[in-house]
């Protein structure tokens, strides 16, 4: 078994979107959530930046190291960092735990659309790892939320979309409403 693992904080935490194996909770400490929008993308992408005393919710999984090309080239956007000695997990001990990070410099805030069907996948992920919980606590460590919500279930632009169930479409509804969230049309 590898003991190489990545970070994930968005949809790497829905276990649907990949094959990795074992996965686990864990947190990472320092970091925080952000959506952000890169040059050349018509839609917000889900990174993080440093912030020492904060703390966000996400998972490991394990990479085969002839696995890490197809992971990397999944995340052609984002570069590779190493952050094993920020995330505390349960799993076994970690040669090295790897989080994708929009580059520093490359992004500005996000004022290009989420796309819901990408915000479902991370959601998703969430519920089935933390619970309503830790849908909660992903909307509430996530900066960025000032930017609009593009509403696109019924033709879903995000790649890796997934079909929610019926309670997983009202939790994310209802967190769009909770924060206020604008949605805008496609």
């Amino acid at each position: 078994m590898s003991n190489r693992f990545f970070f994930g904080y968005g949809s790497l935490v829905n276990r649907a979107t990949h094959a990795h194996d074992p996965a686990y909770a864990a947190t990472l400490e320092g970091w925080c959530r952000v959506w952000r929008h890169l040059p050349g993308r018509a839609h917000a992408t889900l990174s993080v930046m440093p912030e020492p005393g904060t703390q966000i919710a996400g998972l490991i999984a394990s990479v085969k190291a002839d696995d890490w090309a197809a992971l990397d080239a999944r995340e052609a956007a984002y570069t590779r960092h190493d952050v094993s000695g920020a995330v505390v997990h349960s799993g076994p001990e970690a040669a090295e735990i790897a989080m994708y990070v929009v580059p520093f410099g490359a992004d500005a805030p996000a004022p290009a659309p989420i796309q819901l069907s990408y915000l479902d996948v991370v959601v998703q992920g969430y519920d089935a790892v933390f619970g309503a919980e830790g849908v909660a606590d992903f909307f509430a460590t996530t900066r960025g939320w000032e930017a609009p919500v593009l509403d696109d279930r019924a033709a879903p632009l995000y790649p890796r979309h997934q079909v929610l169930a019926p309670q997983q479409l009202a939790l994310v509804d209802a967190m769009i409403a909770q924060h206020g969230l604008r949605l805008i049309s496609g």
